[in-house]
């Protein structure tokens, strides 16, 4: 088990607290938060002072108590700052403005040069996004508490590093320095599987259980894994590449040099394989890029046409294959499908999906697991990427301070984190 210092859970509480304000139905008083988090009263009542001496909540009305003086009702306050969410595709680079409620205000999608990208052509397209999020919203870059930034691949955190894009000539990058001489703001980096899921705990699946898998299907193919409502990393921060494990042996040539990997079958490039597969000669089948090839043939397959139709049975089987394993590795509450491979192909791939869920999971682990569409709003990467920055920034000691040491943690009563403990201020 690892061991937390006081300052530790106190950040984690300081999140827990924060992130049940954000999925309440509204303002909440310090006795729902409590009842919610299953922290004490007075841990409540101590974060939320430094949230509201922060700038971060703020006072939404009173609601009456049962004889006792009328009590405060907490919400977010969506004017404290803003935040930046960047979701560097493989094709294009999408950003997005948020307020600190974390709604979007202004959004941003620049197409990256075609082949084999650079680091310099990334930075200068996301750098392009960035001024005209500012310009266009009109806020100053000194209100910018911070931005998050998505790359594909393996990201080792601390150091900002993109370590290895499978699907550039990228190697230890120090994609954060090179971003900072040109933005000037505080930077957060990761990759869309981690994004994927910090944005379902804050603001989807994650609110209601503390264990899921949040898988992303576009050109890239992973798992992101959050246990006891904790995003799980990894030693090094790469946990979840499912889309680089084997499905089938001796199978197609996938972008990280091996072969059979789920990612050469359920992206959108091996979605579009499966296509030319099983209908040579369609023009349909060779589209412009992947995830235009992918979009015909959902809009084939809404036509009626019976091969589009076996590409997205077929695809299911190949998901739902993979997707099993993960039911049976890790047994999550929740799998969570999301991105653009289901969002162009839709219920059809769910339900294929599903059924071959239930072939090959083990029985136990399979009737526990709900399979499910991801509901974050917008883009769920560029959100979760913003959520970055937004933990960076509570992370702030010149905003928080460091915990006293003094403050003596003991445990929890209950709540998301067992074995973790409240820090009393």
């Amino acid at each position: 088990m690892i061991k937390r210092t006081s300052q530790d859970i106190r950040r984690l509480n300081r999140f827990e607290v924060l992130r049940r304000v954000y999925a309440g139905p509204g303002a909440m008083s310090r006795q729902d938060i409590a009842t919610a988090t299953g922290l004490s009263f007075a841990t409540v009542a101590n974060l939320t002072a430094e949230l509201l001496e922060a700038g971060v909540l703020v006072e939404a009305g009173h609601e009456d108590s049962s004889g006792g003086r009328p009590r405060a009702r907490l919400a977010v306050n969506a004017e404290r700052g803003a935040l930046i969410g960047v979701d560097i595709a493989e094709t294009s680079v999408h950003a997005e403005l948020f307020d600190l409620a974390l709604e979007v205000r202004h959004s941003v999608e620049r197409p990256l040069p075609p082949g084999d990208v650079r680091p310099s052509d990334v930075v200068d397209v996301l750098a392009g996004c960035v001024e005209e999020l500012l310009s266009v919203s009109g806020v100053p870059r000194e209100r910018v508490l911070g931005a998050g930034v998505s790359v594909p691949g393996m990201v080792e955190r601390e150091g900002g590093v993109s370590s290895f894009s499978p699907y550039w000539s990228w190697h230890e990058v120090p994609l954060r320095a090179l971003l900072d001489e040109r933005l000037g703001l505080p930077l957060w980096l990761d990759n869309p599987l981690r994004a994927s899921t910090v944005a379902e705990l804050w603001f989807g699946a994650g609110r209601e259980v503390d264990d899921l898998v949040v898988l992303t299907l576009r050109a890239g193919v992973g798992a992101g894994i959050a246990i006891d409502g904790q995003l799980y990393r990894g030693f090094t921060n790469s946990a979840g590449e499912w889309g680089h494990t084997c499905l089938a042996l001796d199978g197609r040539l996938c972008t990280c040099g091996n072969r059979g990997c789920v990612e050469a079958y359920v992206s959108t490039r091996g979605i579009a394989r499966t296509w030319r597969e099983l209908a040579p000669g369609d023009e349909r089948a060779t589209g412009a890029d992947d995830a235009a090839t992918v979009a015909a043939l959902a809009r084939a397959a809404a036509e009626q046409d019976p091969t589009a139709a076996a590409v997205i049975d077929r695809t299911g089987r190949y998901l739902g294959a993979a997707v099993a394993n993960l039911v049976n590795l890790f047994n999550p509450r929740v799998l969570v499908l999301g991105n653009q491979v289901v969002d162009l192909l839709g219920e059809r791939l769910l339900t294929a999906t599903y059924e071959a869920v239930t072939r090959h999971a083990l029985p136990l682990p399979h009737r526990a697991a709900t399979l499910r569409r991801s509901a974050v709003a917008h883009n769920a990467v560029t959100r979760g990427a913003a959520t970055f920055a937004l933990e960076g920034f509570l992370n702030d000691r010149e905003v928080f301070g460091p915990v006293s040491r003094t403050r003596q943690p003991r445990e929890r009563r209950g709540g998301r984190r067992t074995g973790s403990a409240d820090a009393e201020a």
